[in-house]
Formats: structure tokens, sequence, C-alpha cells
């Protein structure tokens, strides 16, 4: 009975393992919609979502598949995204998906034309 009780104080003490809850809906929209832009997918199913308005800059996290209907082993893909401002309209800043990031100041000519390309879809959104 005592290790019962120990057990049972053990696991109410430890925080439970739940997904982040998105703070900033908004944000988390423009993102999927930097991603939707990008990736030229009219569908585009999330998993995790974060978003971070309180930092500088705002910006937010996502998984995502393009499949139908993906497993949850499926959303092994990830973009970032950081925005000048908090509230609409945001301002793409950068994005990254995987490992290579896309920005204004971007030296490579490639990067640097599809950041332009998917900013001014979001631009044009407004």
């Amino acid at each position: 009975m005592r290790y019962a009780l120990l057990a049972a104080s053990l696991l109410t003490a430890l925080p439970a393992t739940v997904p982040a809850y998105a703070q900033s809906p908004g944000i988390e929209q423009a993102c999927v919609a930097v991603a939707k832009h990008f990736l030229l997918s009219p569908t585009l199913k999330t998993g995790v979502v974060q978003s971070f308005p309180e930092l500088d800059p705002p910006g937010a996290r996502l998984t995502y598949s393009t499949r139908q209907n993906p497993e949850p082993t499926d959303f092994n893909n990830e973009i970032d995204c950081e925005f000048s401002k908090a509230q609409a309209p945001f301002q793409l800043k950068r994005f990254c998906i995987s490992n290579t990031c896309y920005s204004s100041d971007e030296q490579d000519g490639d990067r640097k034309r599809r950041f332009e390309e998917v900013k001014a879809l979001m631009d044009r959104q407004k």
C-alpha cells in the first residue's frame, strides 16, 4: 500500500506529456500558407504546431504531410516561419524547410528567388 501511494504521488508530480497548444492561430495559419505556397500543394495536413508571438521575431513551426490520409508517422517534415509582426499583416521575414532557409538577404540567388515568390504570394492574400 505504501508503494502504491508513493507511485501515485510521483505520477501526479510529473508534468503530463501533451503537445503545446497554439498561442497564435493567425501566425500558425500564415506559416501553413507559406508551406502551401512553397510546396505548390493545395492540401497540407499539420501535425504538431507551435507558435511564438512573444518572441522577436514572432514565428511558428510545424510538422506537416502532403499525403491525403497521413499516418501519425508521416508528419516528419518541418517548416519554421519568422514574421515582422505578431498581428496581421504578418510580413514574412524568413522561412526554413528541413535544413534549408529562405530570406530576402539570402546569398544564394535561387533561395532568395523562392523567398521573394512566396512573399509575393503572401502579400497578395492581404
